[in-house]
């Protein structure tokens, strides 16, 4: 079993990574996000997501990137190192690339997944991405979200409790 450190890789090792797995007709699933507080919504989406291939990687928000994203002003709640230790620890999740960008289209560009997903609140065709994974010969999927979960929704509930 590979410790969680060693799923957290660069760009550069990632494409190595990923290309050596396609040799071997892996099929590479992608999905990206800023994973602040993991909950029961991000398991059963990243589980699902892995279902679909034999290898998941997932792109991380660095902390710069998620305060572009203009989520609430104390995001991240965690760095992006804890965030990605957390993700890195799931037995299902293959390796963690950080990326400093607002959107993962570098990446995606880069390492070319065979599969790239998003949550069904997404079109697929408007999911960052698509046109690469498209012309490529990949596909592009989405997953219906769990309801009431939310690092949003947890984030209000834990402020509620604190007034």
């Amino acid at each position: 079993m590979r410790h969680p450190k060693n799923k957290i890789v660069s760009l550069e090792e990632g494409m190595r990574i990923i290309a050596s797995q396609k040799i071997f007709d892996k099929k590479v699933v992608f999905t990206n996000g800023c994973f602040d507080i993991i909950h029961r919504g991000h398991i059963e989406y990243l589980f699902a997501a892995r279902e679909l291939g034999n290898f998941l990687v997932i792109g991380l928000n660095s902390d710069n990137s998620v305060r572009k994203l203009g989520k609430s002003p104390s995001r991240p709640l965690q760095d992006e190192i804890s965030r990605a230790t957390t993700l890195a620890s799931l037995f299902f999740v293959d390796l963690v690339i950080i990326f400093d960008e607002e959107t993962p289209h570098q990446l995606i560009s880069n390492i070319l997944p065979n599969i790239l997903v998003k949550g069904a609140d997404y079109k697929p065709e408007e999911i960052v991405g698509y046109k690469e994974v498209v012309e490529n010969g990949g596909e592009v999927k989405t997953i219906p979200f769990i309801a009431g979960y939310s690092t949003t929704a947890i984030e209000q509930k834990i402020l509620k409790g604190n007034q």
